[in-house]
C-alpha cells in the first residue's frame, strides 16, 4: 500500500512539472509584437479641417494620436511605435524646424521609438536640416531615433560645407544605419529607406540615396548576423496602383526576409495590408487622421504571421492628451512670436468666410481640369502683387500655381491664416524664412502656348506638374498626339473677354520661386520640342532667380511676397458680409480656363496641327514615300525579270 502511494505521489510531482514545464514552454513558444505607425503628418500638431457629408469634421492632431497610442499601449505588453518619414513641412509649424525642433521633440514626447527622413525633411536644404537635428539634440528633450539606411555623402574632399554641416549634424544626433529594439525578448532590427521618386520630389544637393533594394540586402544581412528576430523598414517610397512601378511591393519581393514594411511618400490609405509571401505593407494615410496597427504573432520554428491589422480613425470622439496639447500650445506661441508678427498676421486670425467648400485635398490635381481651387490661387497672386507694387505695378499677364505645390483645400466655413499657409506652404525663401516667394518673369507668346501644350500632355503621366493658371484659357483634344493635343490658347481677363496671343510679344508671368525655376526643366519633358525659357522683362535668359522675387509691405517691413501670404491676402480682400470678407460665388463655377474637347473625329485628330505634328506628319509621309518607292521598284524588277524569262 506504501508503495502505491508513493508511486501515485510520484506520478503527480511528474504530472505538474510537466504541466508546469510545457506552460513556460508554450510561453516561450508564442510570442506577439504590435507595431504601431504613422507617415506623412506633414506637422499637422493640430487637427485637420475637412468636409464629410456636407458637414464640417475635424481629424488628426497629435493630442488625439497620443490618446490613442497610449490604448493600444495598454492593450499589448510589446509594442513598438515608428513613422516611415515626411514627419515634417505642411503646417505653421515648419516655420520652427531649423530653430526649435518641435517636430522630433513632440514625438519623443508621445514615444516615437524611430523615425526616418523623408523628402520633405531636406525642404528647406541641407543647412535647414542640420539646424533642425542640432536644435533637437541641444533641446534635452527625449527624442526618437532616426534611422537612414541608402544615404549617400560625397567623399569628404569633394563635400561642399553644407552637406558636411549635415553629416556632422548627423552624428551629434546619433542618426543611424539601423537600430535593434528590444521588446519583451523580442530584438527587433529597424532601419529606413527614402525611395526613389521620394529622392527626386527632394530638393537638390550633392547628396544621393542608392538603391533601395541593394541597400535593404546589406543591411539585412547585417541584422541577421546581430541574431534579430524580426525586421522592420521604414520606406518612405511608396506603394502605386501599378504593382510593377510599386517601390515598396517591389521592395517586399525582392527582399522577402523583411518582415514588415511601413510605407509611407504616397499618403496611401490602406484598409487591408499588402501581402507578399511573408512581408506585410502598410499604410494609414495622411496627416496623422489615422493610427496605423500591425499584430504579428510567432510559433516556435516558425515564422512571424499577420494576427491583426487594423486603422484607428483619430477623431473628435478620443480625448485629448492635456499634455500634449499644453506642448501644442507652447510651440504655438512660439510660431507667433518667430513667424507671424513678421508678416502682421495671428495664427488664428479669421481672413474670410467661404458659403461653400473647395475640392478635398486629397483630390486636388487627381484629374486634368479646371479647378475653382487653382482659380483662386493664381488670381490671388495677380491680385497681392498688384497690391505690393502699388503705382509701379505693371500688368501681370498669367499667374500660375502647379498642383504640386498646393498642399491643402478650403472648405465651407471661416478660413483663417492657419488655413491659408496650409494650402500654399512649400519651400523656403533666400531670406531663410518659411514658404516660397513669387516672382516675376517673362514668356513669348509662343511659350504660354507650349506652356498650355506641356500641361494638356505631361500632367496625365504626372500629375503634381499640372498647372492652374489665371490670365489664359486654352482647348485640348486628349484624342489628339501628344504634344499637340491644344488646338486654341487665348489670353482671358478677370471677366472671360479674351484676347489673342502675340507669339513673339514678352508677356509678365509670375509664379512661385521653384515653379518659376522649374519651367524650363518642364519643357526638356518634351525633349526639347517645346522649350521654355524665363526672361527678364528685356528678353534674355535669366540667370539668377532670386533677382526676380516680389518684396512687399508687411507691419511696417519689406518681406518677400510668400505664396501663402499672397493668397491670405486676397482672402482678405472680398466684399465684407456681416462685418467678414466672403469669398464670391464666382470660385463655385468654372470659367473656361481648361476646355477639354473630347471629339474623336479623323479631322479633329488630325486638323489644326502645331509644328511637332507637322513635322511627324511629313516624317510619316516621307517613310510611306520611300516605302511605296522601294515596294514600286521591287514589283517592277519582279515584273521585268518574269518578262526577260517568258521571251527565252
Amino acid at each position: 500500500m506504501r508503495y502505491k502511494i508513493l508511486a501515485l505521489f510520484a506520478i503527480t510531482i511528474i504530472i505538474i512539472i510537466i504541466s508546469v514545464f510545457s506552460k513556460t514552454f508554450a510561453y516561450q513558444e508564442a510570442r506577439e509584437i504590435k507595431i504601431l505607425f504613422t507617415h506623412d503628418i506633414h506637422d499637422h500638431l493640430l487637427p485637420n479641417k475637412g468636409e464629410y457629408n456636407g458637414n464640417t469634421v475635424w481629424t488628426g492632431g497629435y493630442s488625439r494620436l497620443k490618446t490613442a497610442i497610449d490604448k493600444e499601449k495598454a492593450d499589448s505588453k510589446n509594442t513598438v511605435l515608428v513613422d516611415a518619414g515626411d514627419y515634417s513641412m505642411g503646417d505653421l509649424f515648419q516655420s520652427l524646424f531649423s530653430t526649435d525642433a518641435p517636430e522630433l521633440r513632440i514625438m519623443g514626447q508621445m514615444g516615437y521609438d524611430v523615425t526616418t527622413f523623408g523628402n520633405h525633411e531636406f525642404e528647406f536644404k541641407d543647412t535647414g536640416l542640420s539646424g533642425h537635428l542640432y536644435a533637437a539634440k541641444n533641446s534635452g528633450d527625449k527624442l526618437p531615433q532616426i534611422v537612414t539606411s541608402n544615404i549617400e555623402f560625397p567623399d569628404v574632399k569633394k563635400m561642399n560645407k553644407s552637406s558636411y554641416e549635415l553629416q556632422q549634424a548627423m552624428k551629434a544626433y546619433g542618426v543611424k544605419e539601423y537600430t535593434i529594439l528590444n521588446k519583451g525578448g523580442i530584438r527587433i532590427g529597424i532601419f529606413g529607406l527614402m525611395g526613389r521618386d521620394a529622392d527626386s520630389c527632394r530638393t537638390a544637393s550633392e547628396i544621393t540615396f542608392d538603391n533601395i533594394v541593394e541597400s535593404s540586402k546589406k543591411v539585412v544581412k547585417k541584422l541577421k548576423q546581430e541574431g534579430v528576430d524580426l525586421i522592420v523598414c521604414l520606406s518612405h517610397s511608396g506603394t502605386w496602383e501599378k504593382s510593377s512601378k510599386s517601390e515598396d511591393e517591389i521592395l517586399a519581393k525582392k527582399v522577402p526576409e523583411i518582415n514588415v514594411i511601413i510605407s509611407g511618400h504616397t499618403h496611401t490609405l490602406l484598409q487591408k495590408p499588402i501581402i507578399h509571401g511573408n512581408t506585410v505593407i502598410g499604410s494609414c494615410g495622411e496627416y496623422g487622421n489615422n493610427l496605423g496597427v500591425i499584430e504579428l504573432v510567432q510559433t516556435s520554428g516558425k515564422g512571424w504571421s499577420l494576427k491583426d491589422y487594423h486603422l484607428k480613425n483619430i477623431d473628435q470622439s478620443i480625448n485629448e492628451n492635456i499634455e500634449i496639447s499644453q506642448t501644442i500650445s507652447k510651440f504655438k506661441d512660439m510660431v507667433q512670436q518667430k513667424y507671424l508678427n513678421y508678416f502682421d498676421l495671428q495664427f488664428d486670425e479669421v481672413l474670410c468666410k467661404s458659403p461653400f467648400s473647395f475640392i478635398a485635398t486629397d483630390q486636388i490635381g487627381k484629374k486634368l481640369q479646371e479647378d475653382t481651387l487653382g482659380n483662386l490661387i493664381s488670381d490671388g497672386y495677380i491680385y497681392s502683387v498688384k497690391q505690393a507694387e502699388g503705382g509701379a505695378y505693371e500688368p501681370v499677364a498669367v499667374a500660375i500655381a502647379p498642383v504640386g505645390t498646393i498642399r491643402g483645400s478650403f472648405v465651407e466655413g471661416e478660413i483663417t491664416v492657419q488655413d491659408a499657409f496650409i494650402s500654399s506652404c512649400l519651400g523656403i525663401g533666400p531670406d531663410d524664412i518659411s514658404g516660397y516667394p513669387l516672382i516675376s518673369v517673362y514668356l513669348t507668346g509662343k511659350e504660354l502656348k507650349n506652356l498650355c501644350e506641356l500641361d494638356a500632355s505631361i500632367s496625365p503621366m504626372l500629375s503634381y506638374a499640372q498647372l492652374y493658371m489665371s490670365g489664359i484659357s486654352y482647348t485640348f483634344n486628349p484624342n489628339r498626339m501628344m504634344l499637340n493635343r491644344v488646338t486654341e490658347a487665348y489670353l482671358q481677363k478677370h471677366d472671360g473677354t479674351k484676347e489673342k496671343i502675340n507669339d513673339k510679344k514678352l508677356y509678365r508671368v509670375v509664379s512661385g520661386l521653384y515653379n518659376a525655376q522649374m519651367l524650363s526643366t518642364v519643357g526638356d519633358r518634351s525633349f526639347g520640342l517645346l522649350p521654355i525659357i524665363p526672361k527678364t522683362r528685356d528678353g534674355k535668359p535669366i540667370k539668377n532667380f532670386n533677382s526676380r522675387i516680389i518684396y512687399t509691405n508687411s507691419g511696417g517691413h519689406t518681406t518677400e511676397l510668400k505664396e501663402w501670404l499672397a493668397t491670405a491676402r486676397y482672402l482678405q480682400s472680398f466684399p465684407k458680409v456681416e462685418g467678414v470678407p466672403q469669398i464670391p460665388y464666382y470660385y463655385n463655377t468654372l470659367h473656361g480656363r481648361k476646355i477639354i474637347d473630347n471629339t474623336n473625329s479623323l479631322g479633329a485628330i488630325l486638323g489644326n496641327p502645331n509644328s511637332i505634328a507637322v513635322k511627324l506628319y511629313l516624317l510619316v509621309f516621307a517613310a510611306v514615300a520611300v516605302i511605296s518607292a522601294a515596294v514600286l521598284g521591287i514589283v517592277r524588277f519582279v515584273r521585268k525579270r518574269k518578262s526577260n524569262k517568258t521571251a527565252v
